[in-house]
């Protein structure tokens, strides 16, 4: 058995990987990141295809001997964000909650406006109320004012006018009226009238009661009489009915808690009773229970008495805290007289000041007392609503301090926890002490400037460190793992309900976030000082530090945008912009980008901020020669340009606002910028510009933008490519709206400067350029943004899409062979002819139409194609966009003609089958190029059958029908793909049902319909949104309408009328789209609704008389909508200024990844020293043996891990730990019936792994997740598209063959095609297309293993041929080698000599070759005098071998050699059972497209090798090392 000391070296680590989609920035190698570094560095990659690698040349070191693993991280392929989303939004995570509402005019319950206070003084001087007893001595102070230092009547004045004085000092924009010693009809009168004047806004009362009784229990509060000789009570009900409300309530007396009391219990009846008598609260009306209160002491306190503290002490706390905190301070501290308090120098308002810098520290310090302590409703409403209302309750926090020290408890309404013993009081003392202290220096000093003589040197105040102590602590925050999740607690974040748009399930499937082990921690609870950063910004030294480390928490994600918001950071960020310095422009940039991309609704105030939106065009516009000004500036561009775009979203006077500020030159400007992130973001500022909005694209059309928009579809970049889509989409009438309603339509506007043909024909070119450049696109989410594109022009032109569709459907028919009773008339080519020939003699004109139809046609053959995509959100997408067109062909008048083939099903397509049929797969797939119907000229001989079929994959999406008639009950699409074999798509049931996004492998098998029962379904991406409409209103039911008695009777008109007036009927639509509007509207689609909105003519003239009515009963689905704009969005909240967890040291990604580098060290050291000795002993110790599905056909191990992916003669894959013996994973590709899996290949090997599975439709999947214990959720397909499309009809096809090169990232293909594809994973997108000048298949390939640009093919007819993807695509064959003269089964590099090859053919031999020797190969073995099944050669060690083929006379076992390099011997010959017990009908012919019955493949670093037989047995097999 296999050596167990050898598996604990090799266990996983003993942590808690977590490896996993990480969705919290994990993604640390993605192209974006890959992009951004060879854009900053000027060395992007090398357009031909190849990458400058660093070996040298002239040797190519082995690949796991004599080389160790790279210091630097390696490239993970296929692992950026695009390819766990495809352009979908991610779910928000599931500690998110819904924000605080932040803005002042929110409608956040119980905010308050305060429009004018009454300031109502029952003093009554030189009369102590009878039931209170003065102390001797006893306090005297009232506001400030001592009244035994004038007359009683001056004093009260005095009093007054210093409240006044005082409240304005909070607030001088509110009317305070003071109330002196009223009466109880001046109190009356003077509140109502308050009350008149405030209208809806709040009005305050407060209320000075030192000299009447205290308040009743009852909730009475006292007054005088006229003549002040008697005291007269004021029942709260009363006041509550002359102020109403809203009110603001400062009770200001001992035993004020009864009036507070009281205050809530009436409120509460009077709101009851308002409610029972209107059956609801009044509209815009508060509600009585909503008002502030404020009261100086519980119900059964009295107020302070000490003479050194102030009467109204409750009051001065609430309107000159500074004052009573620094007398407080003097009275603790008696070093320092009382009466100094007077001198301190410096004004409120100058922060410069003394007096003004305590006023400042004391402003941020309550403000962030309240923010830690409250909670966050009740901190907006209190603190964020209005400017007095935030005064008075930060100033009560220290009113609570002071007067608890004097045995009185002030209480508010809404009650506040205390706050009194909170830690930055310290901190408040501190900054206090620091000030008082040189108060007798700045007196001294006050004083020697009153004498002559020789003065000393001045004394300059020392200004406090408390800001920058304070910046200092945040900083601290941030660097010492401020990014870093923790567990939930008072350590933690606030905690709340998960916002609506969240989901912890889609559908019952699993979301993203459950496949992260760490779902349960949750950002670590913000720093206190983040309030005080605030009150920094106000200050110009620690301005910019402060705008930094602002910008550093904001770049923690979405819920530290939101903190700042609600602590009001925004008004500020709004006035700064208005500052002329540079040295803020690039953190201002930073901040403002992360605040749009958080709250959109941001852009009314930054319109509004005329400043604002110029600010960031002016730094757009900036010319290369000033970009000196701005560090980093083509980042920062690509800012503005996101700032810009969001703007112009859904706003269409910020739209205007753009245009006017020149914004759409300056994107236009750098489309072709080397930062990609900048070309993405002005093609996205593009698109949502001209969104829309006619003039807009009138103006672009002029600059040829959407030529240069094309250009971009080539570029290296996937982003940049959707872009470019994105905004051609919203240029063709697609919506950029985030409002999912929003469809868009009406195409590319007016076009009131050009006429109508040009307009058509622009049109047509936009988006046939795009088809043919994208169709073929690696990049699922490219392919997406081109059926949205496409969408907005069968919208449009749906006339010619229908044509295109009858043609295709009567060219099938007639190449089937009929399967109905009538004639065989070539019609379509006939109706083609009568139509060309309508345009008389004007040859340029039918040549022009010829080429406009065959456009139309090349865009529905690949709409065909994209339908049975193998990526299941863009095959959903093109399944609605086929389905409405032949919804549309039911409906249209080629129902009713004479020979209609319509109303039967033709000739079923040849299904495929699992034996050899070589002409049931006529795999001949042409590129659209060729397709498009070069139609006749006008001759009915000519044919116009497109060259095109893909295989009947995507022909049977026409052909087929459901029943005997084609109905308009279901998707045919969907239906017909089905009967076809191929991808089993969600039925009409599931799609009308399904509201989800997410699905995967085990649900879609419980789930099948029995019509599909026998067809395998793949695993589903992880974000799968993509949901199919019916063009149906109700889809499960036949329609009848008023054609249906058509269906029975032909009538009198010819098929090339029914194409005139269909496009007639389009042209009609395109003129009513152009005609002028009485009022102009930006957005074309939100004013009266035209014939671009709707699937019929509204009115025309009597030739488009057949057109009328199609699609009366037909959904408007089209266009589609691109969430690609918000997927953007989100890299403007995903942390860029940090590394990502993945890559911080420490983490349990970064931990992960440590101990992978190290057992991978470990692994290839291991094999250094085996190596040799391997090439010399046996291989005949078992290891493992497995027992699987049947024929396992292909095997291939993982270089490091313990895995070993298995492939079936069929779809199944199946995953296992060959060390345990224990079966991981187990799913189906979804190739179609009659195909097989043909290569299997596992990439990114060094941090992980993705299965890569290539199969005979040409289709190459990857998937990742295959291992449980490091991803617990299902597989994931992480991308597919279509390798070869090109395949070609051969007797005998190999499929599609692969061979990976993770050093380049180039992924080669070929098989049954005449050319060799090289794909370039970084950009997605087919480098190479290299000619093998070849009528047989490809059936093997392999790279140099070196830094060199050659690989090697071996063919069916045994030849094998060295190309290099230096050369031109058509001369890229170096060398070719005849002697074999079999079909060639493996080719694999020497183990140990560079460029040297070994090659076996199916006839037993086996020749090795050096490419630097072309004249004839290096030595010979005939290896397998009677065939040979499978070859292969270890990377390391010196040895090859292989299995005999199974015959008609040899098939129960087989014989399995084991050959040296080294030494030119047999090391091993096993004899192998097969399991079979009877004689196999085809043995070695399981699949048409791999010629052999068995498996064999050697481990591509350990001393192993497995073999699989045709029972299901896979042994693995190990060499004697002792």
């Amino acid at each position: 058995m296999y050596d167990q000391h050898h598996l604990s070296n090799r266990a996983g680590p003993k942590f808690t990987t977590g490896a996993g989609p990480w969705p919290s920035g994990s993604d640390s190698d993605t192209e974006r990141d890959y992009h951004r570094s060879q854009s900053r560095s000027g060395r992007p990659p090398n357009r031909n295809g190849y990458r400058d690698n660093a070996e040298p040349d002239d040797y190519r070191a082995s690949a796991s001997v004599e080389t160790s693993i790279d210091t630097a991280p390696p490239i993970s392929y296929w692992s950026a964000k695009r390819h766990s989303t495809c352009g979908n939004p991610t779910p928000l995570p599931p500690w998110s909650t819904e924000p605080i509402s932040w803005r002042h005019t929110s409608s956040l319950p119980g905010k308050l406006k305060t429009a004018n206070a009454a300031l109502v003084l029952c003093l009554n001087i030189d009369v102590d109320p009878p039931d209170v007893v003065k102390t001797t001595p006893c306090a005297v102070l009232e506001c400030w004012v001592d009244p035994r230092s004038m007359p009683s009547h001056k004093a009260l004045e005095a009093i007054g006018a210093n409240l006044k004085h005082q409240f304005e000092g909070l607030s001088l924009k509110i009317q305070y009226k003071p109330i002196l010693d009223p009466s109880f009809e001046d109190l009356r009168k003077a509140c109502q009238q308050l009350r008149k004047q405030a209208k809806d806004d709040a009005v305050l009362f407060h209320y000075n009661g030192h000299g009447v009784p205290k308040p009743t229990s009852s909730g009475e509060l006292w007054c005088f009489n006229r003549n002040y000789t008697q005291y007269i009570p004021v029942s709260l009900q009363e006041v509550q009915n002359w102020l109403g409300s809203p009110g603001v309530y400062i009770w200001d007396c001992s035993a004020a808690g009864h009036l507070l009391s009281n205050f809530n219990a009436f409120a509460q009846k009077r709101d009851e009773e308002l409610i029972r008598m209107n059956g609801k609260f009044p509209e815009g009306m508060l509600p009585f229970s909503q008002s502030l209160q404020l009261a100086a002491c519980a119900a059964n306190e009295i107020l302070p008495t000490c003479p050194d503290l102030p009467a109204d002490m409750f009051t001065s706390c609430l309107t000159s805290p500074i004052d009573i905190a620094i007398r407080h301070y003097m009275i603790n501290n008696p070093d320092i007289p009382l009466d100094a308090t007077t001198h301190i120098p410096g004004d409120l308002k100058d922060r410069r000041t003394p007096l003004g810098e305590l006023n400042w520290i004391f402003t941020a310090i309550t403000d962030t007392i309240a923010w830690t302590t409250f909670s966050p409703e009740i901190f907006a409403r209190l603190y964020r609503s209005d400017l007095l209302i935030a005064s008075l309750f930060r100033n009560f926090l220290l009113a609570e301090r002071l007067m608890k020290g004097y045995n009185c408890t002030p209480h508010t309404s809404p009650p506040l926890p205390p706050t009194n013993t909170h830690l930055l009081w310290a901190t408040w003392d501190l900054a206090l002490d620091a000030c008082v202290k040189q108060l007798p220096q700045i007196l001294a000093e006050t004083q020697h400037s009153q004498y002559d003589g020789p003065k000393p040197t001045p004394y300059v105040y020392v200004p406090s460190r408390f800001f920058a102590d304070q910046l200092t602590a945040f900083e601290v925050w941030i660097s010492r793992g401020g990014s870093a999740l923790t567990r939930r607690g008072p350590l933690s974040l606030p905690s709340g309900d998960r916002s609506s748009t969240t989901g912890d399930t889609i559908n019952g499937h699993t979301d993203i976030w459950d496949n992260v082990k760490e779902h349960h921690l949750v950002p670590r609870k913000p720093p206190d000082q983040l309030p005080i950063v605030l009150q920094v910004l106000l200050s110009q030294p620690h301005r910019l530090r402060a705008l930094i480390l602002l910008s550093q928490f904001v770049d923690l994600g979405p819920w530290a945008v939101n903190l700042v918001l609600t602590i009001g950071i925004f008004p500020y960020i709004s006035k700064l912009l208005q500052a002329p310095g540079p040295d803020l422009r690039p953190v201002l940039i930073f901040i403002w980008a992360r605040i749009l991309a958080v709250d959109p609704s941001v852009q009314q105030d930054l319109f509004t901020n005329a400043q604002g939106y110029r600010y960031f065009s002016n730094i757009l516009a900036m010319k290369a020669d000033h970009a000196h000004v701005l560090p980093n500036s083509s980042e920062h561009q690509a800012m503005c340009s996101f700032i810009l775009s969001a703007l112009a979203r859904d706003f269409p006077r910020g739209q205007q606002a753009c245009w006017e500020e020149h914004v759409f030159v300056s994107c236009y400007d750098r489309l072709e910028e080397p930062d990609f992130l900048l070309r993405q973001w002005t093609a996205l500022c593009i698109g949502q510009m001209w969104d829309g909005y006619d003039q807009g694209k009138m103006a672009g059309v002029d600059r040829g933008t959407q030529d240069k928009l094309t250009s971009l579809l080539s570029d290296d970049s996937a982003e940049v490519r959707c872009a470019a889509l994105f905004a051609l989409g919203t240029f063709m009438g697609a919506s950029g709206s985030a409002d999912p309603n929003k469809r868009g339509g009406g195409g590319s506007g007016a076009m009131y400067d050009r006429d109508e043909r040009t307009h058509f024909k622009m049109e047509v070119a936009v988006v046939t350029g795009a088809t043919l450049v994208v169709k073929d696109d690696a990049s699922p989410m490219c392919r997406k943004e081109l059926l949205i594109l496409i969408s907005c022009l069968v919208k449009e032109w749906r006339g010619y899409f229908v044509v295109c569709a009858w043609l295709y459907w009567e060219e099938e028919r007639i190449r089937r062979g009929g399967g109905h009773t009538f004639s065989l008339e070539d019609i379509s080519n006939q109706a083609v002819a009568e139509w060309l020939e309508s345009f008389g003699d004007d040859h340029m004109l039918r040549v022009e139409s010829r080429v406009l139809l065959s456009s139309f046609y090349t865009i529905f053959v690949v709409l065909l194609d994209l339908s049975v995509d193998p990526y299941h959100e863009v095959a959903t997408n093109a399944q609605t966009i086929v389905d409405y067109i032949m919804a549309l062909l039911l409906d249209s008048a080629f129902t009713r003609l004479e020979n209609s083939s319509l109303n039967a099903p033709p000739a079923a397509p040849p299904i495929y089958k699992s034996v050899p049929n070589h002409n049931a797969f006529p795999r001949s797939r042409r590129s659209s190029l060729q397709s498009s119907p070069l139609l006749p000229p006008a001759s009915p001989s000519g044919s116009l059958r497109p060259s095109l079929s893909r295989a009947d994959t995507m022909t049977s999406s026409i052909t087929s029908s459901v029943s005997n008639t084609m109905k308009r009950t279901s998707s045919f699409a969907n239906t017909l793909k089905n009967l076809a074999g191929n991808i089993a798509f969600p039925t009409m049931d599931e799609s009308h049902h399904r509201t989800s996004p997410t699905s995967s492998l085990y649900n879609y098998q419980q789930s099948k319909a029995p019509e599909a029962s026998n067809v395998s379904r793949p695993p589903s991406p992880v974000l799968n949104v993509a949901q199919y409409s019916s063009p149906y209103l109700h889809p499960l039911t036949p329609q009848t309408d008023s054609f249906s008695t058509y269906q029975q009777a032909s009538a009198d008109f010819y098929p090339s009328d029914v194409m005139l007036a269909l496009m007639e009927e389009d042209m009609e639509r395109l003129r009513l789209r152009r005609k002028p509007r009485r009022s102009h509207s930006y957005h074309h689609q939100n004013s009266t609704p035209s014939p671009s909105n709707s699937t019929f003519s509204v009115d025309s003239s009597s030739s488009v008389i057949l057109g009328m009515g199609t699609g009366l009963g037909i959904r408007d689905v089209l266009p589609l909508k691109s969430t690609f704009f918000d997927w953007c969005c989100e890299y403007f909240t995903e942390p860029q200024m940090r590394q990502t967890e993945a890559d911080e040291p420490g983490s349990i990604q970064y931990d992960y990844q440590v101990w992978r580098q190290q057992r991978n060290e470990q692994v290839e050291s291991e094999v250094r020293t085996q190596v040799d000795i391997a090439s010399q002993r046996t291989w005949d110790r078992s290891v493992a043996t497995l027992q699987g599905i049947a024929n396992p056909l292909t095997l291939t191990f993982h270089s490091y891990d313990q895995h070993l992916v298995v492939a079936n003669e069929t779809d199944v894959v199946t995953v296992w730990d060959w060390a345990h013996r224990r079966r991981l994973r187990s799913f189906c590709n979804g190739n179609p019936r009659g195909t097989s899996i043909t290569s299997v290949e596992i990439i990114n090997q060094d941090v992980g792994g993705i299965i890569t599975i290539g199969s005979a439709d040409g289709v190459v999947r990857l998937y990742r997740n295959y291992d449980p214990a490091l991803d617990p959720g299902p597989v994931q397909m992480v991308s597919a598209f279509r390798g070869l499309n090109e395949l070609v009809p051969m007797q005998r096809g190999a499929g599609l063959v692969m061979d990976w090169k993770q050093s380049s990232g180039i992924l080669l293909v070929g098989g049954d095609s005449r050319v060799i594809k090289a794909w370039d994973a970084q950009t997605e997108i087919q480098h190479l297309d290299l000619e093998t000048n070849s009528d047989c298949p490809v059936t093997s390939i392999v790279s140099d293993p070196g830094s060199t640009q050659t690989f090697v093919a071996g063919f069916g007819d045994g030849v094998v041929k060295v190309f290099d993807r230096r050369k031109e695509e058509n001369d890229s064959v170096i060398q070719t080698f005849y002697e074999h003269a079999a079909w060639i089964q493996n080719v694999r590099p020497h183990p140990t000599i560079p460029y040297q090859y070994l090659t076996a053919s199916l006839d037993g031999e086996v020749r090795l070759w050096d490419t630097r020797n072309p004249q004839r190969s290096v030595q010979t073995w005939e290896f397998m005098p009677s065939g040979l099944s499978a070859f292969d050669v270890h990377n390391s060690a010196e040895v090859f071998a292989g299995t005999s083929a199974l015959t008609s006379t040899s098939w129960k076992s087989q014989r399995l050699f084991v050959r040296s390099l080294l030494t030119d011997r047999s090391l091993t010959k096993i004899n192998l059972s097969t399991g079979y017990t009877i004689p196999p009908v085809r043995p070695g012919h399981l699949s048409s497209f791999i010629p052999r019955g068995t498996s064999f493949a050697f481990h591509p670093t350990e001393m192993l090798f497995g073999v699989g037989e045709p029972d299901g047995t896979i042994r693995i097999t190990g060499c004697k090392m002792t």
